[in-house]
């Protein structure tokens, strides 16, 4: 062991799949480079619902560390999973300040010759001292990025994964898996594993597979009525309502989804119009800068939502924008109104969702007599 080696290691970022995988495999190497058997090693929970498991978590590491191994050679403890470092009730105790500095104190104090602790953390407030600390002080690894740099790590992420399992993304498909399936990191993976077993060994995944086989969990959107309502086909509007009721669909979500995809489209129609943004190849273009001077009149829909622009993917935004034909402003707010009218008729005649949805299609997009 290195005289300079660091007295633990600690990984944490947003992601807590992200943090526990890449925990594991570090957790894996320090085993096998300690030569642990199953009475030297041993996995603690750090996660707390409260201030008493906090600091049951706490002692519990205390006694580990302090804990001699039964057959001499180097001992590997990992606190696993820790959620009292995050902005939540529990963390912001006072009674878990305390306990955290009773923590920092602990780890200050191992041995690394002796003792290999590993500490994987989500979410975590990086504003707090003991992460600071951690940082200049243990082997520290943040994972994954946050802000404006979250969306590239995650597709950084499954790109690995693509490449890890022999497949990869044609150009487009990975921004249109992203856009409809959210940052979600588990759901992501799993769904890059059952694309690629649909394409089959060797071959790309393509957008065409990501339409038909991923569902749009990221918005709850039901994305066939909204793809052929707003590229203006109203055949295929009418055919996908026919297929959403043909299996007992109810008719107000199917209205939520064109408010909230119409919603953005305003947004976009508005900002294009005064030429403040253009579509470019990663999106729309000019973004951030808007942010930064509207953001602040977005207080109160900082999630992601159709109520906020910039909560929202740039390239999705982008891909919307430049797909089939963006209507008109005055369009899109008549839109708006036809949607909130056939909302008051389904109440009016609960029996009759899909005739009502099928008058409004007609209504939005017959061409003008």
């Amino acid at each position: 062991m290195p005289a300079t080696a660091k007295p633990f290691a600690f990984i944490c970022g947003a992601d807590d799949f992200l943090v526990g995988r890449l925990g594991k495999e570090r957790f894996e190497a320090l085993v096998a480079e300690a030569g642990a058997d199953e009475f030297s090693r041993e996995i603690i929970s750090g996660f707390a619902g409260n201030v008493g498991e906090v600091e049951s978590a706490v002692n519990r590491l205390r006694e580990s560390v302090q804990t001699i191994s039964m057959f001499g050679g180097r001992r590997v403890i990992w606190l696993k999973d820790v959620s009292f470092l995050a902005d939540t009730v529990t963390g912001r105790a006072e009674s878990t300040v305390r306990l955290v500095e009773d923590l920092q104190q602990l780890l200050e104090k191992v041995n690394p010759a002796e003792t290999a602790v590993l500490v994987t953390a989500a979410p975590v407030d990086r504003r707090r001292s003991f992460p600071k600390w951690c940082e200049k002080n243990a082997d520290c690894t943040l994972v994954g990025n946050e802000g404006e740099g979250a969306a590239e790590a995650l597709a950084g992420v499954v790109l690995a994964e693509a490449r890890a399992i022999g497949t990869s993304f044609e150009p487009d498909a990975l921004q249109l898996l992203l856009a409809k399936v959210g940052a979600n990191t588990r759901l992501l993976l799993a769904e890059t594993h059952k694309l690629a077993t649909f394409a089959g060994v060797g071959e790309p995944i393509t957008e065409a597979y990501i339409a038909e086989l991923t569902a749009n969990t990221a918005e709850g959107d039901f994305f066939e009525a909204a793809e052929a309502f707003f590229s203006g086909d109203l055949k295929w509007t009418l055919s996908a309502l026919e297929r959403h009721f043909f299996t007992g669909g109810d008719a107000r979500p199917v209205i939520s989804s064109l408010q909230n995809r119409n919603r953005l489209l305003l947004q976009i129609r508005a900002l294009l119009d005064s030429g403040d943004v253009r579509v470019g190849p990663r999106g729309l273009d000019g973004l951030p800068r808007l942010q930064a001077a509207y953001g602040k009149h977005f207080a109160g829909a900082m999630e992601k939502s159709s109520f906020n622009l910039f909560s929202q993917n740039p390239w999705y935004l982008g891909k919307l924008a430049a797909g089939a034909k963006l209507p008109a402003l005055r369009r899109l707010i008549d839109n708006q109104q036809e949607f909130v009218a056939a909302f008051e008729e389904i109440v009016a005649r609960p029996g009759e969702h899909e005739e009502v949805l099928r008058a409004l299609a007609v209504r939005c997009l017959a061409p003008a007599a």
